[in-house]
């Protein structure tokens, strides 16, 4: 219930702005075609205007440059002494946003079968069992409503190390499964169990040890020094993911102050910091390499681990593992509906220009408040994470463009970006994949958990960058 109202105010919201656009200014006469059908990246032109009609303010800017923009409206000066005025689309329209979401299942089919199938492997020689056993002390505190080994908790310690490594890939198909067997002990199939709710909102908390794509793209972007995001990257995710589960926790009356909890959690951090420690001592060449040899070879590791443990109970590998593979098509499937109607919502948010009238308003908040207004131009970034993360890479692209890598808002935006996950596509695909309709409090939790990353992100910002 919470989400089907959440998607209808995204809609109606976006209409609404578009409208008061359409009316309000002759900038953004074809707003109602950009949201239907326009495409990304297009160039849509407003008009062309003599230099003596366009203010006095523009005209100022186009003497020096040729090019201008103020308000995402693009004002550009030729030989002649017409002006052109035209703004670019930011993102698909509905159809064309309709379109992706099928494609992205399409896409998502050959990695979910691959990793189905072995898992399927895993699970009928005892391996998911293994897991199980392993990691119950602690998960078992979190999650009393799960007997003991049950195979759940196999699949969710493989999401959680998946995404710790950044292996985002094989993240998607172990999350999907431990969502589906934790639905196997809920007695309400439309209504999400606490388990699942405390599952997600861990997961969606993206704790990731290495941001190795952003890292990249800082480089590629000019930055003097690509990984000095990192820490602050790290610290930020590890504080958004125990904010998701103190917040659930609370909402479920478990007690985190048990020994065993705090012996796990105290020594997971440990660990990381250990890690953290070893690897800012490296060169980004030396972090890149490193992560590439540990993602990759824990996935290989983990497969030939499966086979051998398949061998050795004498089960039939090939066959257990089109099983597999045919359940992750099944799920993909499943799943269209659900990211369909979550991503049309979203291209709506972004075509009508929601996003500029809540940065807008942040400046205007910020410039009264007479507060120090540069964090204000990277949170473009953090608002759109919660609903797209290419859109999000998107804005962090554009706000290391405009301000430079190495800039405040740069180096915020990156740390933004890898401070949380994209909780509404989250929500859309895994609890579309088991048939949830009624989220309970999963969204406000995980939305809270989202501005804590965000808030730790800004002071880290202005602790490390100043």
């Amino acid at each position: 219930m919470v989400l089907s109202r959440i998607w209808a105010a995204f809609i109606i919201i976006a209409i609404a702005v578009a409208s008061i656009k359409y009316f309000s200014s002759e900038s953004y006469s074809q707003i109602f075609n950009d949201m239907v059908v326009g495409k990304g990246g297009d160039t849509i032109q407003i008009g062309q205007k003599p230099l003596a009609e366009i203010s006095p303010e523009i005209r100022k800017e186009l003497l020096n440059n040729t090019e201008f923009e103020n308000n995402h409206i693009h004002y550009k000066s030729g030989e002649s002494s017409d002006v052109k005025i035209y703004r670019v689309q930011e993102t698909d329209g509905v159809i064309g946003t309709s379109e992706t979401a099928v494609n992205i299942c399409l896409k998502l089919i050959g990695i979910m079968a691959l990793f189905m199938g072995f898992m399927s492997i895993a699970e009928k020689a005892g391996g998911i069992n293994f897991l199980s056993r392993l990691i119950q002390p602690f998960f078992s505190k979190l999650f009393p409503d799960i007997p003991k080994n049950h195979p759940s908790f196999g699949h969710m310690m493989l999401n959680f190390s998946a995404n710790l490594l950044g292996l985002d890939n094989a993240a998607t198909p172990f999350g999907l499964k431990a969502m589906e067997s934790l639905q196997t002990l809920n007695p309400d199939k439309d209504k999400a169990s606490n388990a699942q709710i405390m599952f997600l909102c861990l997961h969606a908390s993206g704790l990731t040890l290495i941001p190795v794509s952003i890292i990249a793209i800082r480089s590629s972007m000019g930055s003097e020094t690509p990984t000095d995001i990192f820490l602050p990257c790290m610290i930020a995710t590890f504080c958004a993911t125990m904010a998701a589960m103190i917040i659930v926790s609370v909402r479920q009356k478990i007690n985190l102050f048990q020994p065993i909890v705090l012996a796990y959690v105290g020594g997971i951090s440990a660990v990381i910091a250990l890690l953290v420690i070893y690897l800012v001592q490296m060169s980004k060449e030396e972090l890149d390499s490193f992560s590439k040899v540990m993602s990759n070879g824990i996935i290989l590791l983990i497969f030939i681990a499966i086979v051998l443990g398949g061998v050795y109970k004498k089960i039939n590998i090939f066959d257990a593992f089109i099983d597999g593979a045919k359940e992750g098509f099944t799920v993909c499937v499943k799943i269209i509906p659900y990211l369909v109607g979550m991503l049309i919502a979203i291209s709506l948010l972004r075509t009508s220009g929601v996003f500029d009238v809540i940065i807008d308003g942040m400046k205007w908040i910020a410039s009264a408040s007479q507060l120090d207004t540069r964090f204000v131009d990277g949170l473009p970034t953090a608002l759109i994470k919660p609903l797209s993360g290419s859109g999000a890479r998107g804005m962090m692209v554009d706000t290391m463009k405009t301000f430079g890598a190495d800039s405040f808002p740069g180096k915020l935006s990156a740390i933004l970006q890898g401070s949380s996950d994209t909780t509404f596509y989250v929500i859309a695909v895994y609890f579309g994949a088991v048939g949830i309709k009624n989220t309970r409090y999963t969204v406000g939790s995980m939305l809270l958990a989202d501005l804590v990353g965000v808030s730790v992100s800004i002071i880290l910002a202005y602790l490390f960058f100043g």
